[in-house]
């Protein structure tokens, strides 16, 4: 058992396509089940719900499914012909499950009135952040030094950032939506500003971006420690208008004590009310709005309140979950 970790990993499932109809797995889960006298089940996402239930049913574990978004939703979003396959194994899976994890209150009620899913067998068990109060100002700064000196910029300019995995369709459309929309409004509005995008698998026919280089876009490709732009830039911009589930992305910018800036769809999941005024929402696609949004958030000053981690912090989150579990 590695260090002070109070249990145990067992790595008995391969890294490959397969994976997710291999029935032998049953046999060497039920014997760990019966060797350790374990009484619950979690599964992340659907998927192995068919493997979940299998052990419900001939070893008498609880199953949970934690679920990190709508499945067939997402793959609906993306345009995957058999989004409605998954959708009618998704509500078979959480209504046999014994409760289901949400990662937000609106996967909740779709869970709720789509699948049917009984009312008391659902809780918001939301994505968290490993800290608990917001980087030191001492922190802050060496951050933003390192970027100005990595990006050679000068120490007067705003800097944005949007991150994320860009070979994730709805990502790659927001920096679409980025560089031919929000940036070609908001650089008539503001002179001394960079918008940095970090992520890898960026389409060879967008050239690393080049042709925005001249207009305040700097791709910083995959970059190996992504809280030193967090903790470095001023402000973070989510310009996502599709996919499901919550936007991870966004909570860690709120709590590295970012200003942000989102659309609707993009700050599903947090609460705008418990962020003291430092997300900017505006609707899908209406990036007239967003620019504006952009510039307010130049003049927030204020920071994220202990509200923000009450909700997000990890601590609270598994405690919360860890209750639920024993009286499932």
């Amino acid at each position: 058992m590695p260090g002070d970790v109070p249990y145990r990993v067992y790595n008995t499932m391969e890294n490959n396509k397969l994976r997710y109809v291999n029935f032998f797995y049953f046999f060497s889960l039920r014997k760990i089940i019966l060797q350790n006298n374990i009484s619950h089940v979690i599964i992340e996402h659907p998927y192995f719900g068919w493997l979940g239930l299998l052990l419900k049913w001939f070893c008498k574990v609880k199953l949970i499914i934690h679920s990190h978004n709508i499945e067939s939703e997402r793959f609906r979003a993306t345009g995957k012909w058999w989004w409605k396959i998954l959708s009618y194994y998704e509500k078979f899976i959480h209504n046999n499950a014994d409760f289901t994890f949400c990662i937000t209150e609106k996967d909740r009620q779709y869970f709720i009135y789509r699948y049917k899913v009984t009312k008391e067998k659902t809780s918001v068990i939301t994505y968290g952040i490993s800290w608990d109060k917001v980087p030191a100002a001492t922190e802050r700064l060496a951050s933003r030094n390192t970027l100005l000196q990595t990006h050679n910029l000068r120490i007067e300019t705003t800097l944005f950032l949007f991150n994320g995995a860009l070979d994730y369709p709805p990502n790659l459309e927001a920096v679409k939506n980025i560089v031919k929309n929000i940036n070609r409004i908001f650089i008539n509005e503001q002179k001394d500003y960079k918008i940095i995008i970090c992520g890898k698998n960026l389409p060879p026919e967008m050239n690393g971006l080049k042709i925005y280089e001249d207009a305040n876009i700097i791709y910083a490709g995959f970059v190996e420690d992504i809280s030193v732009y967090f903790e470095g830039v001023d402000i973070f911009i989510n310009p996502i208008t599709e996919g499901g589930g919550i936007k991870t992305k966004l909570v860690e910018a709120l709590g590295s004590n970012l200003n942000a800036v989102s659309t609707l769809d993009g700050a599903t999941g947090v609460d705008e009310n418990i962020c003291n005024g430092k997300l900017l929402l505006c609707p899908n696609n209406d990036w007239q709005c967003f620019s504006e949004k952009m510039k307010e958030a130049i003049l927030i000053k204020q920071s994220i309140t202990s509200d923000f981690f009450q909700y997000f912090y990890w601590d609270n989150i598994a405690k919360k979950a860890a209750g639920i579990i024993e009286i499932v």
